[in-house]
């Protein structure tokens, strides 16, 4: 699936176009949470998620997100980022959209770490965890296939 945010940018979910230098440059050098994590960690990582988006100004990546955990029920939002020259356009806001309410996962149960952009989180009805635990959660919401029926209703 791709969208485009504002002009010349586009997000997409496709894993093969993701630039996995780019995304292990950003983790490893300028992240606070991925500070040394390796190239093959970064790849197993990408790898291992349920699903990936990316972020690209004129098909070079400026920004990712990926999504740990089991396609129905939970997800955790990980290792989101926009590069500096790309913040303050509103594409972080429309980074999470597109991967947590457009490709298929807005119903599941979401949780998150963070240290610095909760606001961000909050518009997607994400609320802090209890006092002195750093993680962010979204109530799951079933969908309406699975709806049950009040008991004695047959």
């Amino acid at each position: 699936m791709r969208r485009s945010p504002a002009p010349g940018y586009e997000l997409d979910d496709d894993r093969e176009r993701i630039d996995v230098d780019a995304v292990h440059q950003f983790l490893a050098i300028e992240s606070y949470w991925g500070l040394g994590r390796s190239r093959e960690v970064v790849v197993a990582a990408i790898e291992g998620s349920i699903a990936v988006t990316g972020l690209y100004f004129h098909d070079k990546q400026v920004g990712f997100a990926r999504v740990v955990g089991d396609g129905v029920l939970m997800a955790y939002l990980a290792d989101v980022y926009v590069l500096i020259p790309h913040r303050r356009k509103g594409l972080g806001i429309e980074l999470v959209r597109f991967t947590v309410e457009e490709i298929g996962m807005a119903d599941m149960y979401w949780a998150l770490h963070t240290a610095d952009a909760e606001r961000l989180y909050a518009k997607f009805g994400f609320q802090r965890g209890p006092i002195g635990f750093p993680i962010m959660e979204r109530a799951w919401r079933p969908p309406l296939r699975w709806a049950c029926r009040p008991a004695g209703s047959g």
